[in-house]
């Protein structure tokens, strides 16, 4: 057996990690160690005898404890791997240093709003304030097809941004907050040179508080229609027509032009985990991440439930003790829910995880901060709360992938989410109102009554369709 058919991660490793299916018997020469399982890619083999309880390692960090005795060259996973109890060393500032800058930041082809932030698409949005209004919503924006659109050649398009949400909410609750704050996000967010908000009229959710929040807004570039008041559903998909068609002109008037990329904003997230994911592409992302920083851009890692057992990696880069405690307060209160909630923070790492050879969510956890990269931690916000500071933050979001990505869109976000796991929680009677299935933070697809409702659509991606914005350096 050659050595490449397994990866040692650091000498104090409890594990190897298999580059190929390893067969009973074959030999391990630079580790002196004979395969007595069959291994699958990506999976764990031991590396030398454990006995029942001992801490496991990988990247010379706690993964789990053995809940078996493991013989020497066995394959380590759900079945002899279990969590624990144990002390984080938070080391609160002890690995800070500054990412160095480039003498020459690079540029990209942008669009600058008169507020002084930079799209890097150029939207015009149809956002629905209740779940009532999502037809007209739909309906005012499907009206501006690409053909429609071929007379303003710097338009992107008219997106509709429908959910199931804005009626039986308490107005001054958690679920009303996060959802106004996450609406709010994006109709400030640089990729829209225009915002029409559609109402229903009677629905909690009222279009003027949300106006108010966003404040000073381009003339003209912030309209509303209101259903009940147009006298129904047709006259309101008229009346938001004519608006829109009034934004055309303004937002066509836009042009790329070069803009330092500091003006980034970039969200980082997995996609479909595995055993080989903490030592490919997350730090290549993490490498990303710090070059960007270099430059002077934002980049936001999220997803709390998926650093739970990595967090301590992530205190000793905090810029500040108050940050740090932000983030073990966030790591605390996700803690305090599963338990009220009768589950377990191992319970995210899903079937597919635990196929490609993760098996805890400590394990799953230490790969994934790997997209954060090295630069210090500069901030921790709450989700979609507006971020105000240069370089890596982190954003407290659920492991759901499309819920974490709109609530760092909803931060002002360049880019997209690309691969969404379906990762699902038993039973979510008992969650805040952000994290319910049927949230529109969920960006799940809810179908409904013909005749009352029509099918709810995912919130789409504020980057919109891809294509090159020219990063030059």
């Amino acid at each position: 057996m050659t050595q490449s058919s397994t990866i040692r991660l650091h000498a104090n490793d409890d594990v190897l990690i298999a580059t190929a299916q390893l067969i009973p018997g074959s030999v391990i020469e630079s580790e002196k160690l004979t395969v007595v399982d069959l291994i699958p890619p990506g999976h764990k083999v031991a590396a030398h005898a454990i006995k029942k309880g001992e801490k496991v390692r990988r990247y010379n960090q706690i993964i789990g404890f053995a809940t078996a005795d493991i013989a020497a060259g066995a394959h380590i996973h759900a079945h002899n791997l279990g969590m624990g109890e144990f002390e984080r060393d938070y080391g609160i500032g002890q690995g800070v240093h500054e990412t160095a800058k480039v003498a020459t930041p690079a540029t990209f082809m942008g669009y600058k709003r008169p507020n002084g932030k930079v799209g890097t698409r150029n939207y015009l949005a149809v956002i629905a304030s209740v779940n009532c209004s999502a037809t007209v919503t739909r309906a005012i924006a499907g009206h501006f097809s690409k053909e429609r659109l071929a007379a303003w050649p710097n338009i992107d398009g008219v997106v509709a941004l429908p959910h199931p949400l804005g009626c039986g909410l308490n107005v001054a609750g958690e679920g009303m907050d996060i959802l106004r704050r996450t609406m709010v996000g994006y109709a400030k967010h640089p990729n829209f040179a225009g915002v029409l908000f559609v109402g229903l009229g009677c629905e909690q959710n009222q279009i003027v508080p949300l106006i108010e929040r966003i404040g000073a807004h381009e003339e003209g570039m912030l309209q509303s229609v209101v259903m009940q008041a147009e006298g129904g559903t047709t006259a309101a998909i008229k009346k938001g027509i004519a608006l829109v068609e009034a934004m055309l002109g303004r937002a066509n008037g836009y042009q790329r032009e070069p803009v330092p990329v500091s003006e980034l904003i970039v969200g980082l997230n997995c996609g479909g985990s595995d055993g080989y994911s903490g030592i490919t592409a997350n730090p290549a992302l993490g490498g990303a991440s710090d070059l960007l920083v270099a430059h002077g851009a934002t980049t936001i890692l999220s997803e709390t439930p998926e650093i739970y057992g990595a967090e301590h990696l992530l205190t000793r880069r905090a810029a500040s003790p108050e940050i740090a405690q932000k983030l073990i307060d966030r790591i605390t209160w996700w803690k305090e829910y599963t338990t009220r909630s009768g589950a377990q923070m191992d319970n995210n790492p899903s079937v597919g995880n635990k196929a490609g050879g993760l098996t805890t969510i400590l394990e799953k956890s230490l790969g994934a901060v790997a997209k954060g990269g090295t630069s210090t931690l500069n901030g921790v916000y709450l989700y979609a709360e507006p971020i105000a500071t240069k370089g890596f933050v982190y954003m407290d979001t659920p492991g759901y992938d499309p819920v974490a990505a709109t609530g760092q869109a909803a931060a002002r976000r360049h880019g997209r989410q690309l691969r969404r796991p379906d990762l699902r929680h038993a039973d979510d009677r008992n969650q805040p109102a952000h994290l319910r299935r049927d949230h529109p933070l969920r960006l799940r697809r809810k179908s409904a009554q013909r005749g009352t409702r029509l099918r709810q659509r995912r919130i789409p991606a504020l980057a919109g369709r891809r294509r090159d914005v020219g990063i030059k350096s």
